[in-house]
């Protein structure tokens, strides 16, 4: 990560940011109790300056780091004037998937988030319409998370000898 890029987080974000790491994109790790707080600075600093919503998707992690940060939530955020971009990552039980909406910063979050409730059941406070977006509202679970089955297990018509099984 560009050394005056981490001294600008560093100094706009204190001890909020836990961690960095720089890859193909500068990526900033937090707390997710602190997401909200975090892009509101972002977005408002006059240096700094993300005030654009590239993306935010969840991850399921089942093998990493135990119940206490089994679901991950990743925001992607642009500065338009100097065309940078940051990463920002959080992690949290899947006992209680929940973080703060982004939707008054950014109205676009709106779908994003509702997506991202659908398929990894992350809760997000405050959104003005937290309900699935693309599956059915009597799904009982969350299709992206690894814990999900791959085949239909109500399948009737489903014959195991076809597939070699």
């Amino acid at each position: 990560m560009d050394e005056a890029l981490l001294a600008e987080l560093g100094r706009v974000l204190g001890d909020r940011m836990l961690s960095h790491e720089s890859d193909d994109v500068p990526t900033v790790c937090i707390r997710a109790s602190d997401l909200y707080d975090t892009v509101e600075a972002l977005y408002n600093d006059e240096t700094l300056a993300y005030r654009f919503l590239t993306d935010l998707f969840g991850m399921h992690y089942p093998a990493e780091g135990g119940k206490s940060e089994e679901l991950g939530l990743q925001v992607l955020l642009c500065n338009m004037r100097t065309s940078t971009r940051l990463r920002l990552s959080c992690r949290f039980s899947i006992d209680s998937p929940e973080v703060a909406s982004l939707t008054p910063l950014f109205p676009a979050a709106n779908w994003l988030e509702r997506e991202t409730y659908d398929f990894f059941g992350i809760r997000f406070k405050g959104h003005p319409n937290l309900k699935r977006i693309l599956n059915i509202e009597s799904m009982s679970v969350f299709p992206m998370r690894k814990d999900f089955p791959l085949e239909d297990q109500s399948r009737e018509d489903k014959d195991d000898r076809m597939f070699g099984r």
